[in-house]
């Protein structure tokens, strides 16, 4: 065998050996949150992070439940409405910047995206105050600011930008012949989007359900300056689980574990259209 065959046959398993690696690397915290998660208090500490536990006990994942429980309520109340209001925001705004072209159409994309480069702390003092704003206006008192439905809104609003562009460049790949064709069909504008665009369009729908519920499930500062302890989320509360004497490492690991199956979920349901998605829009336009 030649030295040029020999090391054609050798990189597929420096390859696969890379892999095992780069998997074992990845999972390395993992293990540290399950074992730490299964101890009790007096072994859960830093200098027995990598030991397995000498008694087994589920004793902090009750605890954790019990102290999330409310919180992952509230991620789920701003989760689930936060993704699909911005997903269908979206795909309507990436519909007619793609397909239904008006004079300004490049200029109003181009401030949509801007949007996308405003940090959070630039607009937090502004935000608060237009909560509560909206509070002393429909005399709804904790329900914009210091309320779910108000954090659902500042996510949206600022979500805009990043789903538009989204399913904007997904929507240019789509051929203006069937758009053409609806219309000679006699559908309007509305009619075209929900019988011929929208059915194609579960790609960019996955990406930006996944962007989105990541983005809100995972919210801290929104949640601390904008929702009040009874509707805090379950990031909030996992930062809370604290103890005044010494840190309850097992109960912390347990309640990350908890706190991130359901974005996991997500990726697992959703994740064989993702890469699709966000590669549609990298092809045209």
């Amino acid at each position: 065998m030649t030295a040029v065959a020999t090391r054609r046959a050798a990189f597929p398993w420096l390859r696969f050996g890379l892999l095992i690696l780069f998997v074992v690397i990845f999972l390395i915290p993992i293990y540290v949150l399950l074992v730490t998660s299964f101890k009790p208090l007096t072994e859960a500490d830093p200098g027995q992070a990598w030991n397995l536990p000498r008694t087994w006990t589920t004793e902090a994942w009750q605890v954790a439940w019990e102290k999330l429980a409310p919180g992952l309520w509230n991620s789920v109340l701003l989760a689930v409405p936060g993704s699909l209001l911005s997903c269908a925001l979206g795909s309507m705004n990436g519909y007619v910047l793609s397909k239904w072209r008006f004079p300004g159409a490049d200029v109003l994309f181009t401030l949509f995206l801007f949007g996308m480069f405003i940090p959070y702390q630039g607009v937090m003092i502004p935000l608060v105050q237009l909560l509560v704003g909206l509070n002393e206006l429909t005399g709804l008192q904790g329900v914009f600011y210091g309320g779910i439905p108000g954090l659902v809104l500042a996510h949206v609003v600022y979500g805009i930008p990043i789903c538009t562009l989204i399913f904007r460049n997904y929507y240019v790949t789509i051929p203006d012949e069937l758009i053409e064709a609806s219309r000679v069909d006699g559908a309007g504008m509305l009619r075209a989007y929900w019988s011929v665009v929208l059915p194609v369009s579960a790609p960019a729908i996955a990406v930006v359900v996944i962007w989105q519920f990541t983005s809100l499930w995972n919210d801290f500062l929104f949640a601390v300056f904008l929702t009040g302890p009874t509707n805090w989320p379950t990031t909030v509360m996992l930062n809370n689980i604290a103890g005044a004497q010494a840190t309850p490492y097992s109960q912390q690991m347990a309640a990350a574990i908890l706190s991130s199956i359901p974005t996991m979920l997500i990726y697992v349901l959703l994740g064989r259209f993702f890469m699709r998605g966000l590669m549609a829009g990298a092809l045209k336009g």
